[in-house]
């Protein structure tokens, strides 16, 4: 079946698409902050036990992100002065209020993550995913104080209702459709894709491709440079960074994490940003009758 919720539009016939202060990357870190069910088999990084319950190796591995890895990431981003969007599980949320105190204080933009990073987003029906994501958004919205705007599911999982639910929410964005360097409305009045990238994340690189930190940082410098020669002055781009606290918050890594950002942070023409504010300047400055093409008058400063 062909999908409904998004339109073709080649990346070349397009509107400009500026950011403010004339910057030509908008950058910004999707923080998956993360809780994993011990009765259930999830992301590994050892096969051979990861189906059996308990599975202390492959747990114990996740469990090093809320623990210790997440705290050396916060520090890396302190040091180049950049917040991140949250991807928070609502049962992270409720579990690890260190974490969530750490982040209000930075005033970071958190997304709803569903539940957990062990349950993915499918297979309900209509009543049941508009009770869950109730349950996940008013979950988040007490721990953080703050409704959050955006929504990526675990694994990047939807149902086909997933976007139209949201927005009766009150959300305006998602981030699991990962085909893009620019946002772009969806067929669901309200609602947003936000670029996010499943290749420039540290779980594919390190833990799929086998990767070592100057690989990391090598790749995160050629996306950068890429992406800011591709932009012209009036089209910008998105960069996403994803990281998972378990992975590159390991203590060999981490000296590559504080490279690749300030290569990044000291980039020309870089917009360090969230993906809420990203949302919110394509929402408010490209017009919703847009099409390929058309002119387009920008309000950005």
């Amino acid at each position: 079946m062909d999908q409904k919720l998004y339109d073709y539009s080649p990346v070349t016939e397009r509107p400009p698409l500026r950011w403010p202060g004339g910057a030509r990357v908008a950058f910004y870190v999707g923080l998956n902050i993360e809780h994993y069910r011990l009765d259930a088999p999830s992301t590994s990084t050892f096969p051979g036990t990861a189906g059996l319950v308990p599975d202390p190796l492959n747990y114990g591995w996740r469990d090093y992100g809320p623990r210790v890895g997440i705290w050396r990431v916060i520090e890396s981003l302190d040091r180049h002065g950049i917040r991140a969007s949250a991807l928070l599980n609502s049962a992270a949320g409720e579990r690890y209020p260190q974490i969530v105190e750490a982040g209000r204080a930075r005033d970071w933009a958190w997304l709803a993550h569903g539940r957990d990073n062990s349950t993915f987003h499918s297979d309900m029906t209509a009543g049941e995913e508009r009770r869950m994501l109730a349950s996940i958004v008013g979950s988040i919205e007490r721990t953080t104080g703050r409704r959050p705007r955006g929504w990526m599911g675990p694994a990047l999982t939807q149902t086909f209702r997933t976007p139209e639910l949201l927005a009766e929410l009150g959300l305006s964005y998602v981030l699991d459709w990962t085909n893009d360097d620019q946002p772009y409305r969806l067929n669901v009045p309200g609602m947003l894709s936000v670029p996010y990238s499943v290749e420039l994340n540290d779980i594919g690189l390190f833990v799929g491709k086998g990767m070592t930190g100057p690989d990391f940082v090598r790749v995160v410098k050629d996306q950068l440079d890429r992406l800011h020669a591709d932009s012209t002055a009036d089209s910008g781009r998105v960069m996403a960074l994803a990281l998972h606290p378990f992975v590159v918050g390991q203590p060999f890594r981490s000296r590559y994490l504080d490279e690749a950002l300030e290569y990044v942070a000291r980039h020309p023409g870089v917009w360090l940003t969230t993906s809420d504010e990203i949302a919110e300047h394509y929402a408010r400055t490209a017009p919703a009758a847009a099409v390929p093409g058309a002119e387009v008058t920008s309000t950005a400063s």
